[in-house]
């Protein structure tokens, strides 16, 4: 499998809000940061993350493919509504980024590994 293909796919998917086609990229099973949320569960966290982030768009600014593994470093220029990671954010864009691993089983990803710079966030919302 080409994995550099196969994850652009997967990041092409998520900007679309193709969720009809997650399935193609992610296990049934999959977990989250250690979190058992399945296929049903992982879609749901995604849907929310868009309903909370209107503007959110993933962009792929480092990746690395090493099977059974991916890990990227992904930018962020977005505006949530709200709050997002416990901070208030209240409609002010913002730059950051997530450091993320990816574990593949059976030409699907199964397991999820993500830490976002809060500390970054945190910066651009100090007075």
């Amino acid at each position: 499998m080409d994995l550099r293909r196969f994850y652009h796919g997967y990041i092409a998917c998520l900007n679309q809000q193709n969720w009809d086609a997650l399935g193609q990229y992610v296990a049934p099973e999959v977990r989250h940061n250690q979190r058992p949320l399945g296929l049903a569960g992982y879609r749901a966290m995604l849907i929310k993350d868009f309903q909370d982030i209107p503007d959110l768009r993933f962009v792929v600014e480092t990746l690395v493919c090493e099977p059974p593994l991916i890990a990227a470093r992904l930018a962020f220029n977005c505006t949530p509504s709200k709050q997002f990671l416990g901070l208030d954010i209240n409609g002010r864009r913002l730059s950051f980024a997530e450091n993320v691993f990816y574990q593949l089983q059976n030409d699907r990803i199964i397991a999820v590994q993500s830490v976002i710079d809060k500390a970054a966030i945190e910066q651009q919302i100090s007075p």
